[in-house]
């Protein structure tokens, strides 16, 4: 557990005002893809895999919200819910089927509060889904996570990713204090920066494809993330290139050649 301790996670928010943050990364890239959920066979975005990353010190934990059709925000990454489309479905429906393990589906707040707990050093990484209704519904989806983020006196415990580059936009304009990362991949580390997001959290094949944007977005003091990594022959590519962040469901796997790197 040595290198638990060594790695812990530590971002450090500078503002004044409004003003942007700058942000420090840490020494330990182990971001938990939807929990640490595999290696305990568990439910992905259950609350038990968001504690199982937290006991583990992984530097961030990532997880997917949706909002239902009544305004609920709920954990789930695919758009159906045991055969409910979640943004067509009432919240009490949604509840009606439990995950594996006997939890029920966790709501944004029911989720953030377990994440506060007992949690010295795991982010939480809110990846806000796009909406399969239109762009006006994932702007309040984007608003309502986070007012409720905000209401939980969590926004130093947060970053917020998303595939909808709107969503991203919404937030900043809410409050450049924000922390956040894109993650299609089709925006140049310049453009990023140009439109106030702080990082990358890109498919480590994008990266293959542009291997010079790693250190771009090092110059530009943005992010480097890379999603979702499961094999060790490359996560140890991206560890010598040098990247922020690796979004894993092998989170053990990592930490492991962390351990043997440093041996």
């Amino acid at each position: 557990m040595k290198l638990l301790a060594v790695v812990s996670f530590t971002v450090l928010l500078y503002a004044c005002g409004n003003a942007k943050k700058a942000v420090r990364k840490s020494a330990n890239p182990v971001v938990a893809h939807r929990g640490a959920w595999k290696e305990n066979n568990l439910p992905e975005n259950s609350i038990a895999s968001l504690r199982q990353a937290i006991a583990l010190h992984c530097a961030g934990t990532e997880f997917d919200v949706r909002m239902t059709a009544d305004d609920s925000l709920v954990i789930n990454h695919d758009p159906v819910f045991h055969g409910l489309k979640i943004e067509a479905s009432a919240y009490a429906d949604l509840v009606k089927t439990t995950l594996a393990n006997g939890e029920k589906l966790p709501t944004l707040y029911e989720y953030i509060t377990a994440g506060l707990q007992e949690n010295t050093g795991t982010t939480l990484v809110v990846e806000i889904k796009p909406s399969d209704i239109d762009k006006a519904h994932a702007a309040a989806a984007a608003r309502k996570v986070y007012n409720t983020i905000t209401a939980l006196h969590a926004g130093n415990k947060v970053q917020y990713i998303s595939f909808d580059y709107d969503i991203l936009l919404t937030l900043e304009q809410l409050n450049k204090r924000v922390i956040t990362q894109y993650l299609n991949g089709d925006k140049s580390p310049v453009q990023l920066k140009a439109d106030g997001i702080d990082g990358a959290d890109y498919h480590f094949s994008v990266y293959q494809k542009h291997p010079e944007w790693i250190k771009e977005l090092k110059a530009q003091r943005l992010i480097a993330n890379a999603w979702t990594v499961n094999e060790s022959k490359d996560m140890l590519v991206l560890l010598g290139s040098g990247i922020d962040y690796i979004t894993t469901n092998e989170p053990g796997l990592l930490f492991s050649l962390l351990k043997e790197r440093q041996q």
